[in-house]
Order: structure tokens, then sequence, then C-alpha cells
């Protein structure tokens, strides 16, 4: 069976590892096909590509839109997009547009928390202001000592209820899907275990993705527990949806899963890829 992952992040969002050193990382760790899926960012899958066909990695585009549902910030996957479509562009665009002010704002009440020069500090991690996220943040208060891990900035400063946290309006489900599918790709919500739903909550989320036309869940990723591998397979065909993998790698050190280190699909689950050329 291939080693397939379909999840992971370069330093066009929150990674640290450039596209190139991603790819490499890939092939190194016997990854067989490998997408890059930056969030709501398709400017490294160029050099993804490129460095994929040098080390004779199978490479398939893709990309993690953010969106806002029920109150909760949703990740939903893009698998084998065409990331020249006018649509898709222009809709992370406007999905981006806000982090720089989010940011600031951010910064401003991690001052009053203790902690200086947020602002600039988060951007020495990515640069770009409209790719700037709480991840940047992290590193930064890391950097300071404050903290020893990104789980503990999280948990101590940026969750919701905490003194960096600010809520930020993203794309809506319907829009993330349609953009994906108008591109030509599959859509896939992300570790839906990570996310506090109810029950009740959870089906909701999964009927209006499949109403939208969404096709498949994460059920092995780096972002679920074991025991939640074989809750999201049962999950995927109750539903009638699709299961992919993924190791939602950001970089060494900071990812619980390495880049192909996840165990295979249950045999239960229809692959995402099943009717891939592969």
């Amino acid at each position: 069976m291939p080693n397939i992952d379909l999840h992971c992040h370069s330093t066009f969002s929150d990674g640290l590892l450039a596209p190139e050193e991603v790819a490499a990382r890939a092939k190194a760790n016997g990854v067989d096909v490998w997408a890059l899926t930056d969030h709501d960012e398709v400017s490294g899958i160029a050099a993804a590509r490129q460095a994929a066909q040098a080390l004779d990695l199978r490479f398939m585009t893709g990309v993690e839109i953010s969106v806002t549902w029920g109150g909760e910030t949703v990740h939903i996957v893009g698998l084998q997009i065409d990331e020249t479509n006018a649509a898709l562009i222009n809709g992370l665009n406007a999905t981006r547009c806000g982090r720089e002010g989010r940011a600031h704002e951010m910064a401003a009440q991690l001052a009053i928390a203790g902690i200086p020069d947020a602002f600039a500090g988060a951007l020495k991690f990515v640069g770009n202001p409209d790719l700037i996220s709480r991840t940047h943040f992290a590193r930064y208060i890391i950097e300071l000592g404050v903290c020893a891990d990104v789980s503990g900035v999280f948990s101590r400063y940026l969750i919701e209820g905490k003194p960096g946290f600010v809520p930020h309006r993203w794309a809506t489900l319907q829009e993330a899907v349609e953009w994906i599918r108008g591109a030509g790709g599959t859509a896939v919500v992300a570790h839906p275990g990570r996310y506090a739903f109810t029950d009740m909550q959870q089906t909701a989320l999964f009927d209006e993705f499949i109403q939208h036309g969404g096709r498949a869940i994460e059920v092995i990723t780096g972002s679920h527990t074991v025991d939640q591998y074989d809750i999201y397979a049962r999950l995927a065909n109750r539903f009638g949806l699709r299961a992919s993998r993924g190791s939602d790698f950001h970089g060494p050190g900071e990812s619980r899963i390495d880049l192909g280190a996840l165990p295979p699909l249950p045999a239960s689950v229809t692959p995402v890829w099943a009717d891939w050329n592969l």
C-alpha cells in the first residue's frame, strides 16, 4: 500500500520548512504521494511541484481553507485543485484579508498580558502580514522563554477566553467547498475530531458539508488521537464520505506526527484517492 500524506504546511503559511524542504522530508520518510496544503494560500505549490518532480515524488495540489461554522474555526482541505482558478484565488485572498488587523489586536492584548512587541516578534516568523497567524505569535512567545511549546502558548494565551485570543470571520462552509469544487478539487473536512462540537453539531456540519458537495473527512491525521481513528472511520461510512490521511505536519520538533509516519487507513473505509490515477 502506498504511503500517502495529504496534509502538511510550509513557510508559505505556518510551517517551519520551505516547500522544497517539506518535499525532501516527505521523500526521505518514504512518502509516495504528497500534497502541500498551506492555510488559505496556494503560492507554494509551484515550488512544491518542482521539488517533488525532481525527487520522483507523486505530488497533489492542495490548500486548507479557514471557515467559520457554528461559532468555531473549521478547516476544509481541498485536494487536486487547479491553483490558478480565479474564483479560488480571489476567495483565498478575501479570506486572508483581515489577518493583519486581527494580529495587531492580538498584539495589543498580549502587551497588556505582559508580552511586549508581539506583532513585530510574530512577523519575524512569517514575513508577510497577510499570512500571520496564532502559530507565529506562539513561536515568538516560545522564543521569549515564556512557554516551552506551541500547545502551552495556545492554552495560556491564544484560545478563546485567554488574553491573546481575537476571533476572525473566515469564509463560510459553502464558499470554501464551492471554491474547491470550482477549481476541480475534492473537499475534505480536516481533523474533525479537533473541533469542540456536540454529536448533534457534528452531524449538522457533515450534513451541510455534503449538501454543498463535500466528499471526504480526514480519518487518520496527526491531529487525531489513536482512539479517534476508528470513530471517524465509522462516521465516514455512516455519512457516505471518503476517508483521507495526512500528518498535518508543520515542522520538526513542533508536530506530533512526522510526514509519512501515520498508520494506513482502515480497510473498512473508501480512500479519498480511490478513483485517482495513482
